[in-house]
């Protein structure tokens, strides 16, 4: 079976998959992280399966399959898939849209082929072009919005549905709602929060640390555990003032018995294949649940520990499947997630298999034990989270990105106030504009060097040159003065482009007249053949006389005997047959 899912996925390195090595000696740290990510996941399912109008075993079955079969043919090793708050919103207009929550398990199921397309298509190299700026200004984010959406739940104020991570709500915004909460404060909340919170903060402490029995106990299992026995001291000294079910104040896991499961499980409506507007929010699906996705994997292997690098193709194909699967069963769309991955980090997980034991854990808890998962306080669960939102956004990361310099703090600190007042996708993307206006204005100061000897100038290109560089490079041609004996070296520029081309053919219409002499070095075959530039343009022609050229690699080259070397400028001896290539040539 293993060879069949490395001919569909692609091979796995021994050193990189758990299915060849390293799952014994990791058991220690994936259990107790898989412990951790299945007590953040179980309200985020819940939460976002009712953002999303959809049935609440919908975003259980999303957990599970993204837990297990994502988890096993992921690309990333500690990345955890499930339902998305960032997809509540298209979920919940697309079901209104397409009339029924059947049809649109269609519409999952198509979008889980598109994404094993995409994967194929290798379009999972889409992550690698955002700014690690931008990443890190998006995990400090997701941090501060986990600690500000989670205060409310922590102090008993349960009205709004874990997992809505955006800052515009339908009552307001994410300030107001906070405002609101701490004018109803729950008294057995705040006790929870507060014994909670210490005992998570003790247990990063190098004295549990480094105590051979403390530090195999995981500190979110012990704030459960202490959760659930405050509320019941309060249910018999204080009834009024505990936490109950009836006031969402607790977990709501379905508890439904195993003959009857089937029975709540939705099934997909196959007449919506027939339907064009399924296909449509299929599409949108896919788009949108992949940006998320390889996102969420770029931003998981910036926390990893051992900094291992995910493989995207083979993490679209994965996610691919499980929505194929989620929709077949009956579940939410799904993507990586990168609240449940930063979790999985931060306690301790090192391999794929606590994606994997998470997933197993939601699917036992749901046969077997749904009675105990509701005795949870939501108050200990949003704990959980504030530690893992204050670890992402600990007030040293801002430090330190401040002084890596203008150019990378900047695209940091507007991505981080993006995110936090829109949601992830706008915030990145705004983020990344900023970035890329750093990028371009670096490319722009540094493609060109024009330096001279009394008359002769050299003009060198120092990189590839691209219409990002246009207004750089017109500014050097406009330093050359009349009468001037004009050097371009293209030598260290493996690409040129047909606008840097077109530039120098302007430039070329006006030598004449200016009495200027223009020759090249290094510029042939630096152009991808788009079309002949001799027919928008005239060419350079050579102002080397026919008998000071000789043959070199089986090209006419003019050999000039004059050396230009001044300043930052390398000595060169500028080659070529003074003409801009033709494309029609070159094909």
């Amino acid at each position: 079976m293993f060879h069949l899912l490395d001919l569909i996925f692609g091979s796995m390195t021994k050193a990189d998959s758990w299915l060849y090595s390293g799952v014994l000696p990791n058991l220690r740290y994936d259990l107790p992280a898989s412990l951790v990510v299945f007590l953040v996941a179980v309200p985020l399912c819940l939460g976002i399966a009712l953002a999303s109008g959809a049935p609440m075993f919908s975003g259980i079955v999303a957990g599970i399959v993204g837990g297990i079969v994502v988890g096993v043919l992921s690309g990333s090793e500690i990345s955890v898939s499930g339902p998305a708050a960032g997809l509540a919103v298209i979920v919940a207009t697309s079901i209104e849209k397409l009339g029924s929550f059947e049809v649109f398990l269609v519409a999952v199921m198509l979008s889980g082929v598109i994404q094993i397309i995409l994967g194929y298509l290798r379009a999972g190299i889409i992550g690698n072009y955002f700014p690690s700026s931008v990443i890190t200004g998006m995990l400090t984010a997701i941090g501060i919005v986990i600690i500000l959406k989670q205060v409310p739940h922590a102090i008993g104020w349960d009205k709004d549905y874990e997992g809505d991570f955006g800052f515009f709500e339908s009552d307001g915004n994410t300030f107001s709602t906070l405002v609101r909460a701490f004018r109803a404060v729950q008294p057995a909340a705040v006790v929870m929060m507060l014994v909670s919170l210490s005992l998570l903060l003790f247990w990063e402490t190098p004295r549990v640390k480094k105590h051979r029995i403390l530090k195999l106990i995981p500190a979110p299992l012990l704030v459960v555990f202490l959760g659930i026995f405050i509320n019941a001291l309060f249910k018999f000294y204080a009834p009024d003032l505990a936490l109950t079910s009836e006031e969402g104040h607790l977990v709501t896991l379905p508890a439904v018995p195993i003959s009857e499961l089937p029975n709540h499980l939705s099934t997909p409506d196959f007449s919506g294949l027939l339907r064009k507007d399924v296909y449509i929010v299929a599409l949108t699906l896919a788009i949108v649940g992949s940006l998320e996705t390889l996102l969420s994997v770029e931003a998981a292997d910036k926390l990893d520990p051992f900094k291992r690098i995910s493989d995207t193709h083979r993490e679209l194909k994965a996610q691919g499947v499980g929505n194929l699967l989620s929709g077949l069963l009956g579940g939410l769309p799904m993507t990586a997630v990168i609240v449940r991955s930063s979790a999985n980090v931060y306690a301790g997980g090192r391999t794929r298999t606590s994606a994997v034991a998470h997933g197993l854990l939601l699917l036992f808890s749901v046969l077997f034990i749904p009675h105990v998962l509701n005795l949870i306080p939501l108050s200990s669960l949003a704990c959980i989270l504030i530690m893992v939102g204050y670890k992402l956004a600990h007030y040293g990361l801002f430090a330190r990105m401040y002084e890596s310099g203008r150019d990378v703090f900047l695209p940091f600190i507007v991505t981080v106030v993006a995110v936090i007042f829109t949601d992830l996708l706008i915030g990145i993307a705004i983020g990344s504009m900023v970035g890329l206006f750093f990028v371009l204005r670096a490319n722009h100061h540094s493609a060109t060097i024009l330096v001279n000897d009394g008359n002769m100038y050299l003009l060198k290109f120092n990189k590839d040159m691209s219409f990002v560089n246009k207004a750089e490079l017109k500014t050097a041609l406009s330093h050359v003065p009349n009468g001037a004996r004009l050097y371009i070296d293209g030598t260290r520029s493996m690409f040129i482009d047909h606008d840097v081309y077109d530039i120098i053919n302007d430039f070329q219409s006006s030598t004449a007249l200016r009495g200027i002499q223009v020759e090249l070095k290094n510029f042939h075959g630096k152009k991808l053949p788009i079309f002949n530039i001799s027919s928008v343009a005239a060419p350079i022609t050579a102002i080397s006389q026919p008998n000071e050229r000789k043959k070199e690699d089986n090209n006419e080259q003019p050999y000039l005997k004059q050396i230009i070397g001044q300043g930052d400028a390398s000595a060169v001896r500028p080659t070529g047959n003074g003409r801009l290539p033709k494309t029609a040539s070159r094909q």
